[in-house]
């Protein structure tokens, strides 16, 4: 079976001086196969990944990648499979027909062979009309396309694809994904890493990581019918009042608010209890609900519940209504305009959630929102100050997440709390006050002491969260706060930014994972600069005459599509 297999794996384990980073893998992959490997932070995909790519040599067991064993035939593994690695894999300097030039040349693709490829490669990428633009010049969807085209030019037999997707918009995931499948259909073996759970389940099958260890796998279908009827979902107009009960029920595992209703877990063999269900129908309305991937990740963490999420947090000082108002606005670099006319209300308490494909000027608009880039036309007020008249003044009014997490990794977690309480404005007694709040409701309690730069990615997403509400802000912008976020880092977040809300702090924030799009009062769509809709889910739903249960996905794309024959 193991010559046959794309990839074999008995025993496989590596570690990094007394780190183990892998441990016990049992895996074969068969040729032609689509494997998805999930798990959260830490749990040793990448390094998996290197081992399949004979990258790194195991510390225990033994690998075979296309029949051929990946210590003795390491540099005929590295030549024939095609790895692309979660970083920027393309030369910024140099145009997509100079990057895949290049990448052909160290393959030793024949020019013949070469001249062949490359027009099927651009024509299924959509790349054709910029090969002369350089790489650093591309969308991140264009961009990865390309990285994909490179590693595609000799026509591996293997992908390994390490976070694909991440930080692409869902418009270019879709493309990407039409690319895969068409070599798939040749013959061409995939195995990719994904934080993704609608990715994931495109996938032939699924390994379940954590720990460095295979805890377990499976066809989509067949993990998803492991959860049938341990899922439920409470609608309730008192959230917090619900959750403090399900925290002391003892036939639940997990539970996680979104903006509209409570998903409750239930522990294996257990439903919910007809004394729980009455205390909650006092509440609202509990249904079963469909098992997702994200039920599937988080069901199998152990039994432990999740910590116990704030219900009761203090109103934020300073709420203004609106808490932002924009007329118009307009930003233009050049002859590029990046924000074109946009207009729209948040209201205190609630969650705004921006989305659109990269390039829409969804982080240009959040950064006009929090003076750190001026309008060319139009007006904004947030928080009750007009944005080009008060910067400095509306900077201590709001928390800000950007992208790349502005913390500093020479210092603690304690140290960056404390610089920034000191930036808003906190001293002495406050100060330590508000570092032990944020630092108790963001989880962080116990690791004060830590190196921001040893923390995990959720880590370090929860304390830019805790340094942007120390000073407890009415008004909260996270731009895409839970990229390549592990779904259950990904609940424990949202949970906390619901009870924030709920407290009265407005929130907006940028994604491209659309499923958090559940978690938002209202979607604001932004395509080429422009806001193309706005309003809750059921309302974008019916202004398209979409049914009720269309998924997010399907309603974005059917704004991008129409926005887009208008244009036509």
């Amino acid at each position: 079976m193991a010559s046959a297999a794309a990839i074999h794996a008995e025993g496989l384990g590596r570690r990094f001086g007394r780190q183990s980073a892998i441990e016990n893998i049992d895996l074969t992959i068969a040729r032609g196969e689509v494997l998805g490997i999930v798990g959260p932070d830490g749990a040793g995909k990448t390094t998996l990944m290197q081992l399949f790519a004979a990258i790194l040599d195991p510390s225990a067991g033994r690998c075979t990648v296309l029949g051929r064993d990946s210590v003795r035939e390491a540099a005929a593994i590295n030549a024939e499979v095609g790895y692309l690695s979660q970083g920027f894999t393309l030369y910024d300097r140099l145009t997509v027909e100079e990057n895949l030039t290049f990448a052909a040349r160290i393959r030793d693709v024949s020019p013949a062979a070469y001249r062949d490829r490359r027009g099927a490669l651009l024509a299924m990428a959509d790349l054709e009309p910029f090969t002369g633009r350089r790489a650093g010049q591309l969308s991140g969807g264009m961009a990865k396309k390309l990285s994909l085209c490179t590693s595609l030019i000799h026509e591996p037999p293997l992908l390994l694809l390490d976070e694909l997707s991440l930080g692409v918009d869902p418009i270019s995931r879709r493309e990407l994904w039409k690319l895969l499948y068409r070599f798939r259909e040749s013959g061409t073996t995939v195995v990719l890493t994904t934080a993704y759970m609608d990715e994931a389940l495109q996938c032939d099958r699924i390994a379940l990581l954590q720990e460095g260890r295979a805890r377990q796998s499976g066809t989509p279908g067949s993990l998803l019918g492991e959860l049938q009827g341990r899922v439920f979902k409470l609608a309730t107009g008192r959230p917090g009042d619900a959750l403090a009960l399900l925290a002391s029920a003892p036939e639940v595992q997990r539970t996680h608010p979104t903006a509209s209703a409570i998903r409750i877990l239930t522990h294996p063999g257990r439903s919910l209890g007809a004394e729980t269900v009455a205390s909650l129908e006092a509440m609202g309305k509990v249904t079963p609900a469909v098992p997702t991937l994200e039920d599937v990740f988080v069901a199998g963490r152990g039994e432990a519940p999740a910590p116990r999420p704030p219900f009761d947090l203090p109103a934020p000082s300073g709420i203004s209504r609106p808490a932002v108002e924009t007329v118009g606005v307009t930003v233009r670099f050049g002859a590029f305009t990046a924000v074109d006319g946009v207009s729209l209300r948040v209201e205190p308490g609630e969650v705004v959630g921006l989305l659109g494909p990269n390039g829409a000027g969804k982080t240009t608009l959040m950064r006009v929102l929090c003076a750190l880039q001026p309008v060319s036309a139009g007006q904004a007020r947030v928080a009750g100050l007009d944005v080009t008249e008060a910067p400095y003044a509306l900077r201590q009014r709001i928390g800000y997440v950007s992208q790349r997490f502005s913390l500093y990794p020479e210092l603690t977690t304690a140290e960056n709390l404390a610089f920034f309480a000191s930036a808003y404005g906190l001293f002495g007694r406050a100060r330590r006050e508000a570092v032990a709040w944020a630092a108790g409701q963001t989880g962080l309690t116990g690791r004060e002491g830590a190196l921001t730069a040893s923390l995990s990615g959720a880590q370090r997403q929860r304390l830019a969260l805790a340094c942007a509400i120390l000073h407890r802000p009415p008004l909260l912008f996270l731009d895409e706060p839970t990229s390549g976020v592990d779904p259950l880092a990904r609940q424990r977040f949202w949970s906390l930014i619901l009870a924030l809300a709920r407290s009265g702090m407005a929130v907006l924030v940028s994604t491209h994972y659309l499923e958090e799009a559940n978690y938002c009062h209202k979607l604001a769509l932004m395509h080429q600069g422009a806001l193309v809709a706005y309003g809750s889910i059921p309302d974008l739903r019916a202004a398209l005459a979409m049914p009720a249960d269309a998924p997010v996905e399907a309603l974005f794309v059917a704004y991008i599509q129409r926005v887009g024959k208008g244009a036509a």
